[in-house]
């Protein structure tokens, strides 16, 4: 088994195939290391019979991510739009209401003191350079708070703060607290708008891909060929001396001239070192948390939903789920409702059982 290549990838997610694509076709040679059984990373599909799947992972792309539609053209992975027709349906306050459109039907003062907030917020975002977020004119004030501190700050009635919490934890999976003023801006730059980051049709949400995202990941890792990838190889240590680094793995240690780490901040930060990263290095990986999301996929015989002209879609502020999709395979059969749990709420629920994780999205 080769163990040496001219350059070492970590991690056979969408950045450690991309990187490893590259540099095959660049004329180096490369070895992939991978942790599990399969590439792909953060997206993964699961069998639901019949040759249909639901994706556990990431699975949604729309307008500005044109790289990733781009690579998926490009390997012959077709998109179908989210179904997005029919009534969403909003539980706010003790109340359910449904509405069309981007504008739910709710007390007109609260529409009227987020449309303003929103308003201010796509205004500061557009001063964000998304190629260096950092060199914006207010990078350190605005790094310097909370996006719920914005929040409080820029609306008036508690339901608005409220809606704008429920929007973070939907784009994020985390609470306003969680995140700095300027990692929203540049994010809402860098999506179009803020609406586009929680809008389905012209939106984030707006496609999916047929046969699931994983197909990208599997059809990248079937171009590199099996030679590149090493499954079951977690890296725990990585050596550099002279001009050869080493990765060490539970199985066996190889050797490259250069190393890509591409594993998300929390997991390489639990890589061991030698020499040491520099401290501000090492800082910046403990600074650099995941979200807090479980997804959860509900199977029906079929979409009743749509026979009653709702959509599928439905946003919330209470416990459990706080946003629904239609996730249904593209031909609609069988209806499959996809409910996201996030911020603080996929924190409480993620330390209960899975019965009581199940209570709290399907009842």
């Amino acid at each position: 088994m080769e163990q040496s290549a001219d350059v070492l990838v970590v991690g056979a997610g969408l950045a450690g195939l991309t990187a490893a694509r590259d540099l095959l076709t660049a004329g180096r040679s490369v070895l992939l290391l991978e942790a599990r059984d399969r590439v792909g990373g953060r997206v993964v599909n699961r069998d639901i019979g019949d040759g249909k799947i639901v994706e556990m992972g990431g699975e949604y792309a729309g307008p500005t991510q044109d790289r990733l539609l781009a690579l998926a053209a490009e390997l012959g992975v077709a998109t179908f739009p989210t179904y997005d027709t029919g009534m969403n349906v909003l539980h706010f306050n003790g109340k359910r209401g449904t509405y069309a459109g981007a504008i739910p039907r709710i007390n007109p003062l609260v529409l009227a003191d987020i449309g303003m907030a929103q308003a201010r917020l796509e205004s500061l975002a557009k001063k964000v350079p998304t190629d260096a977020p950092w060199n914006a004119a207010r990078a350190e004030r605005w790094d310097g708070q909370t996006f719920e501190t914005w929040a409080r700050r820029n609306t008036v009635s508690r339901g608005a703060y409220r809606l704008l919490a429920l929007a973070a934890e939907a784009v994020f999976a985390a609470e306003p607290g969680d995140l700095s003023l300027l990692h929203v801006l540049f994010y809402s730059h860098s999506g179009g708008a803020f609406q586009n980051l929680i809008a389905t049709t012209g939106g984030a949400q707006q496609d999916r891909f047929i046969g699931g995202s994983a197909l990208i990941a599997e059809r990248l890792a079937d171009r590199l060929g099996p030679e590149t990838v090493k499954f079951g190889a977690p890296v725990s240590k990585i050596s550099v001396t002279g001009g050869k680094v080493t990765a060490t793995t539970v199985a066996a240690q190889f050797d490259g001239k250069r190393i890509i780490v591409t594993a998300p901040p929390l997991l390489a930060g639990r890589i061991e070192y030698e020499p040491a990263l520099p401290y501000w290095r090492e800082q910046l990986t403990q600074r650099a948390p995941m979200g807090s999301v479980i997804k959860c996929q509900v199977i029906y015989d079929e979409p009743f939903w749509r026979a009653e002209g709702l959509s599928g879609q439905a946003a919330g502020d209470g416990e459990g789920s706080r946003v629904v999709f239609d996730n249904s395979p593209p031909d609609g059969s069988p209806g499959v409702l996809l409910a996201f749990v996030e911020g603080d709420e996929a924190r409480r629920l993620g330390r209960e059982s899975v019965q009581v994780r199940r209570a709290a999205v399907a009842r």
